[in-house]
């Protein structure tokens, strides 16, 4: 062909891919940036993790369906992947993890999402990601008003109970050792089993993330008995779990919490969980925000540095 007329047609040619690039929607252009979101468009079903029993964030109402604080943030996830993807009936498996399972299931890609009460710290950031911080919460004892059960010091030579594969149980090893305390550290499988515990003197104490304590007492007949301690132990900044080496669908559920956030949304489903009646019992926790998560919804972050919330 004359030269002079192949030069137009490469140009015409290249135009036309140009325009096709442009014209590809957005969802696609996210698939690929994204594995998670890859997987859902290919299989139609996204995963779901859940706690049975961690009130307010993540539990099973009377007709045992998983509801809570975080399950609601999960929701507005799931409908951004929905639309995302042009997925309207997008199928939603829930899976119920605990304690010990939530991190490994997210690792290995059977939960796409886990919507519990897990910290963010960097030894678990070696495994797993996280979104924007979601919630703020300090762990503290609890303990029998008549043990006078002040701070660590009171807990030498004393069982201690917490709950396994928790950030707390870590912390009490490892300050057990620091300062020779002689604890003895009893892990239960679950809180509830951590807590009965303490119900029942096996244990002087329990540690574990002060609105988990206010929740537990808030189910027990006698809370009067029990007082949590003035002293902090640790920062626990949570968020939702999220699958390693995926930017693309971080990108897209820290984009819809920071929306929450920047809107003010937040505030009235915060207002749900920890300020009014929660099903089934009815019970409010009157949990006012914290100052800590005040400055992450002004200032969201997904750091998991504790003094980062100090």
């Amino acid at each position: 062909m004359n030269s002079k007329l192949l030069a137009p047609l490469l140009r015409l040619s290249a135009a036309l891919m140009l325009c096709a690039g442009l014209a590809a929607p957005a969802a696609a252009q996210g698939e690929e940036a994204s594995a998670t979101l890859r997987k859902v468009r290919d299989t139609g079903v996204i995963v779901l993790g859940y706690r049975v029993a961690s009130a307010p964030f993540s539990y099973l109402d009377a007709k045992l369906k998983p509801i809570g604080y975080s399950i609601d943030l999960c929701q507005r996830v799931i409908e951004a992947v929905k639309k995302r993807l042009e997925l309207p009936d997008l199928e939603v498996k829930l899976i119920a993890v605990s304690s010990a399972t939530r991190m490994p299931l997210v690792a290995n890609g059977s939960v796409d999402l886990e919507c519990g009460i897990t910290t963010n710290t960097a030894e678990r950031q070696k495994t797993q990601a996280f979104s924007i911080t979601t919630f703020v919460a300090e762990s503290r004892l609890l303990s029998k008003r008549s043990a006078e059960i002040r701070g660590l010091e009171d807990l030498r030579g004393k069982p201690v109970a917490t709950t396994i594969a928790t950030t707390s149980i870590q912390f009490l090893h490892q300050v057990n050792q620091s300062r020779r305390l002689e604890m003895k550290i009893l892990g239960g499988m679950d809180d509830k089993d951590a807590f009965r515990l303490l119900q029942t003197d096996r244990a002087v104490a329990y540690a574990m993330d002060d609105v988990l304590l206010r929740s537990a007492l808030a189910g027990v007949a006698n809370p009067g008995d029990y007082v949590i301690s003035d002293e902090a132990l640790t920062v626990e900044p949570y968020a939702l779990g999220l699958p390693r080496d995926d930017a693309g669908f971080k990108q897209l559920v820290d984009g819809v919490l920071a929306d929450l956030y920047k809107r003010g949304e937040i505030h009235a489903i915060y207002q749900r969980w920890f300020l009014a009646p929660i099903p089934p019992r009815g019970i409010n926790l009157q949990l006012a925000m914290n100052e800590a998560f005040k400055r992450v919804i002004a200032r969201p972050t997904d750091s998991a540095d504790p003094n980062h919330y100090r």
